[in-house]
């Protein structure tokens, strides 16, 4: 900071000689300057007192605002006073309480009107503004949980044992992005009823972990595996002429013994395992809590009916994670509100929650504030025989109910609003960490972190992580349509998963290494290549892919590679690729061939020129037909030609035919399977070049990491928005060029008065009072301007210093460095406009003396002002 103090002086310096030196030059013409007149003295002592008043103060210390300061001036009056029916019903509330602690005195008391941001009681109930968000994912209570809980900073309440003194508005909470429990459980019952929940806010206790946002006991809901609903398979029913199976000639008595040792074994491994689960649970026990259910606490119940819930639950705002009602986190219920109506829970809590029943209409159960409310009352049976019938009992009783009804006001709330950059940045300077038991949860804001990454869940083998199992990132906004990569460290197994759009259709890439001709499977969108290609498998010595809607049916192809040739020359695996060995081929059924003729699979054994092909079987038959070529040399070492043997050929058929048994006709099928046998070869070399064209391209793909930006996104789409500010700075220095070449100090005043008439005397000198009135007064608005600017650089600086006093213990050295570099130019444009203030008071009388002399000298006036002069 010394370093930094040193700078701002000698800038400060320099910048005061260049201050003087101009001062000097602007001072020389008064020296030669005439006297003025008494009225243009008047004026310009008029000018220099106005322009004295205007004042500015240089922050020399840091600022430090507080984090619970909230500028009420700028709130509606609604925040800073109740309206009429506010007042009563405050005073409802007062009469409610002072009945409820005669009858209860051993309850705590209420928690009715606490205080808002500008200590003006409110009701609680009328804090709650029921709002419909504009986006679709906040239609749902558990989007719209996990809005919250990410959107908003968890601060402790000021004592453990009693609801707050203060509660701010949804809108304050969300300005601020921070509150406590019963500000989460306002702003999240606000938006579930918004989006047709039947929503209320809870005020009890909960436990420990609950109320200090402790998740370290908890397993994260990233890492719970769903459970694979196995589908048991049909047994088939006995056929009436069966085989019956042989005879099991093994011993029972060694059998049992077998059973008795496994048995043994797998008792003492049960043992083992019982025993270590236990050392763990009591390794993560919790310790006792001495405020064990005097912890307070709110949260959101949800219950059932609106919206097709089945079953009401809890929903804790700060995890957003729901509950059962009878969750042992929960140890009791004070009371719960809505936007309509307050209810005091009048049921033992001795077991928690558990026993509670959430008819709300039950006045025995539930005691509520105000008479007017939606939940109706349990009817009694006795009523229906003894005053059903009385018609004028029934009126009168209904003309009590509503004297004694009364409405609940309107929140006071404003509408509570979430920009569209507030929704996607979600969390407090866009980064959120969450610690669960051996994981650790972090969140980023979309285009935060320049490889898109917006999610990381890093998974540990013991309690303290230190010791990292897996990682799985998250990603958005991908050029390459990666959307999630698992890191097993243990096994040194990479992971990517894709999103349809790559180049190559990739959709899962698994590998160790990006090497090529390493272990490796590629999975594909089958539906976005030509080939059908769904799966490749690579290991060093095999290549295997599978195929699917081809139209040659084939759906499985496996390559062996034999040892390479080394070459000295070229060391490529491109130039120099691996010999094939062995190639075998699968294909699907062709319903338009018969089985004998449809090729069902075929071995290419290229070393030994060999191919075997096996047929499909018909369904009324056991077993398949089969044929073996021997592929030899078309000629001999003479040159002379080889002509097809029945030796060359090896076939067994199911069904033998007259056709088949030809030589010439198995000589065809060999020239044939000789063209396909190339062709195999050249695709299986194709699939290797591709392999090494897609790891290529991930390397690439992983260097550049590219995010893709929407046209629509004004903000981030630097070519749209250069292309904007070029065309809107052509538009401004055009509009200036026309402004100077019609810019007229005296058109706007001449102007007013009527046209073609000549001007007197007297409209002469009113012009160049008005002239000279109008440039007194744009003099005045420019120092304002300066001003203006001044306090808002000092505003920002102070808004800098607050986040570095909150943030300082965490800070890297690259922000400490940042935060100087911009503190230093802060303070050098606060000093620059310093100077401009103090320049423009210095030059504003000059420049108001030089008008009045060019208006004296001007031709339409010179003649009229002589007399004046």
């Amino acid at each position: 900071m010394e370093v930094l103090k040193e700078k701002v002086e000698e800038e400060e310096e320099a910048e005061r000689e260049e201050a003087a030196e101009r001062g000097e030059k602007m001072m020389r013409p008064l020296e030669t300057r005439r006297e003025e007149p008494p009225m243009t003295q008047e004026m310009l002592r008029d000018l220099e007192k106005k322009l004295s008043e205007i004042e500015i103060i240089i922050p020399e210390q840091p600022l430090i605002v507080t984090k619970d300061s909230v500028d009420i001036s700028k709130l509606p009056l609604s925040y800073r006073s109740n309206t009429l029916k506010e007042e009563h019903l405050l005073q409802v509330a007062d009469n409610f309480a002072r009945q409820y602690s005669h009858l209860c005195p051993d309850r705590v008391p209420l928690f009715l009107h606490p205080l808002n941001e500008c200590q003006v009681p409110k009701f609680v109930s009328t804090t709650i503004r029921p709002t419909l968000m504009p986006y679709p994912e906040l239609y749902n209570w558990d989007s719209c949980a996990q809005f919250v809980s990410d959107f908003l900073t968890m601060v402790p309440l000021p004592d453990p044992l009693q609801p707050p003194s203060h509660l701010y508005s949804s809108t304050t909470v969300l300005k601020q992005q921070k509150g406590n429990c019963f500000d989460f459980s306002t702003l999240l019952c606000s938006m579930l009823i918004g989006a047709g929940y039947d929503a209320y806010c809870v005020n009890g206790y909960g436990s420990q972990d609950l109320c200090q946002m402790d998740l370290t006991r908890d397993v994260c809901p990233l890492t719970m595996k769903h459970k694979e609903v196995v589908q048991e398979e049909e047994k088939v029913p006995p056929k009436k002429y069966a085989i019956k199976p042989p005879r099991d000639l093994s011993s029972r008595f060694e059998q049992e013994q077998n059973m008795k040792k496994q048995q043994e074994i797998k008792g003492e491994k049960e043992k083992q395992r019982k025993e270590e689960e236990q050392r763990l649970l009591e390794l993560e026990k919790a310790k006792i809590d001495p405020l064990h259910g005097l912890r307070v606490h709110a949260w959101v119940l949800v219950l059932s009916g609106k919206r097709e819930v089945p079953e009401s639950f809890f929903i804790d705002p700060l995890t957003a994670r729901s509950y059962s009602t009878q969750d042992d986190h929960f140890l009791g219920i004070e009371s719960l509100w809505n936007h309509k109506n307050y209810w005091v829970n009048m049921q033992d809590c001795w077991n928690g929650c558990k026993d509670l029943v959430f008819d709300l209409g039950d006045p025995v159960r539930w005691e509520y504030l105000l008479l007017g409310t939606d939940k109706a009352q349990l009817a009694v049976a006795e009523e229906e025989e003894d005053g059903m019938n009385d018609d004028e009992d029934m009126e009168n009783l209904g003309k009590e109910d509503e004297d004694k009804s009364f409405d609940m006001p309107p929140s006071w709330v404003e509408q509570i609003e979430i920009s569209p950059e507030a929704f996607e940045t979600r969390c407090p300077n866009g980064k959120k960490v969450i610690q669960y038991k051996r994981a650790k949860l972090e969140k980023w804001a979309p285009y935060l972190n320049s490889d898109g990454l917006v999610c990381r869940l890093t998974t540990y083998e013991d309690l303290e992580c230190t010791e990292t199992l897996e990682i799985k990132e998250w990603y958005q906004h991908r050029e390459d349509m990666l959307e999630l990569k698992h890191i097993n460290k243990n096994t040194g197994l990479n992971v990517d998963y894709f999103k349809p759009g790559h180049p190559q259709a990739l959709r899962v890439h698994s590998y160790k290494s990006m090497q090529p001709e390493m272990d490796r499977v590629m999975e594909f969108y089958e539906t976005a290549r030509v080939d059908g290609l769904i799966k490749r498998e690579e290991t060093p010595k095999t290549m295997t892919e599978y195929y699917q809607g081809r139209s040659d049916f084939l759906s499985y192809r496996h390559v062996d590679f034999g040892d390479r040739v080394k070459k000295l020359a070229l060391n490529s695996a491109e130039s120099n690729p691996r010999p094939m060995v062995k190639i075998t081929e699968r294909f699907s059924r062709n319903p338009t061939k018969p089985a004998d003729e449809d090729v069902a699979e075929r071995v290419f054994l290229i070393l030994e020129e060999r191919i075997q092909l096996r047929y499909h079987c018909r369904d009324d038959h056991i077993t398949a037909s089969k044929r073996e070529f021997l592929r030899r040399t078309e000629v001999d070492s003479k040159g002379n030609k080889i002509i097809m043997t029945p030796d060359m050929c090896i076939s067994f058929e199911v069904e033998p035919m007259e056709h088949t048994k030809k030589l010439l006709y198995q000589y065809e099928a060999m020239m044939k399977l000789k063209n396909e046998e190339k062709l195999s070869r050249h695709q299986a070399w194709e699939s290797e070049l591709e392999v090494l064209e897609i790891l290529k391209l991930r390397e690439e793909e992983e260097a550049a990491h590219a995010l893709t930006i929407s046209i629509y996104d004004t903000k981030r789409n630097e070519k749209s928005k250069e292309y904007r500010e070029a065309m809107e700075r052509v538009m401004h220095e055009e509009h200036l060029r026309q402004v100077e070449a019609q810019l007229d100090y005296l058109a706007p005043f001449l102007a007013q008065l009527p046209p073609g008439e000549k001007l007197t005397r007297w409209q002469a000198a009113r012009v160049k009072d008005e002239c000279l009135s109008d440039f007194k007064q744009r003099l005045i608005d420019k120092a304002n301007l300066i001003q203006a600017r001044f306090e808002k650089e000092t505003q920002e600086l102070q808004k800098k210093q607050q986040w570095y006093q909150e943030n300082q213990v965490t800070l890297t050295p690259e922000d400490e460095d940042w935060y100087l570099s911009y503190c230093s130019q802060a303070m050098f444009r606060i000093r620059i406009l310093e100077q401009r203030l103090n320049r423009h008071k210095e030059l504003a009388p000059l420049k108001y003396l030089a008008l009045e002399e060019k208006l004296h000298k001007d031709p339409r006036l010179v003649d009229f002002l002589k007399v004046f002069v």
